[in-house]
This record gives structure tokens, sequence and C-alpha cells, in this order.
């Protein structure tokens, strides 16, 4: 599991910041095969709170997925990461 909270600079209304998450969320799922969903700060004009999970039979595919589910929203995405969080549990 994935939790990140970022910052959206220059949004002028809550229609913006929810172009901006719908489009991160997006490609997430797409280029990821991942769910997400906005989990908190929805209320919230600038700031976003994206929660992702991957299920796989190997621990390190997964963690490397969401690695790079992170690299891209640092790279690709015009957003100010607060805080990120990856989990990873083993049955």
């Amino acid at each position: 599991m994935i939790q990140v909270v970022f910052e959206i600079p220059d949004v002028q209304n809550i229609k913006d910041k929810r172009r901006i998450v719908r489009s991160v969320k997006d490609r997430l799922q797409r280029k990821f095969n991942m769910s997400v969903a906005e989990i908190d700060l929805q209320d919230s004009l600038s700031f976003a709170h994206l929660g992702g999970a991957v299920v796989s039979n190997s621990k390190h595919f997964g963690e490397s997925v969401l690695q790079k589910a992170f690299t891209m929203i640092e790279q690709d995405v015009p957003v100010r990461i607060q805080d990120v969080q990856i989990y990873s549990e083993e049955f």
C-alpha cells in the first residue's frame, strides 16, 4: 500500500483540484494496474491525500511497483510531495 499527501500549487477552485487528482488516479491505475482512491483532504483546496494498493505474490515486485508509482508522481505531476508512506505485508 502507498499513501501520498501532496500540495497542488496555484489551484483556483475545487474543479481544478479534482481534475488534477483524477488525472493522477487515472494514470496510476492505467500504468501500474493499481487500486487508487482519494482517502482524505477532500475539502482542502490545495492538498490531496491518495492511497493506492497493489496485490502480488512477490513482496519485491509489489514494493517495486509502488516505488515506481511514487517516482512517477514526483517527476511527472506538478505537485509538491508533503508525505509518502509505503507499506508492505506478507501472508
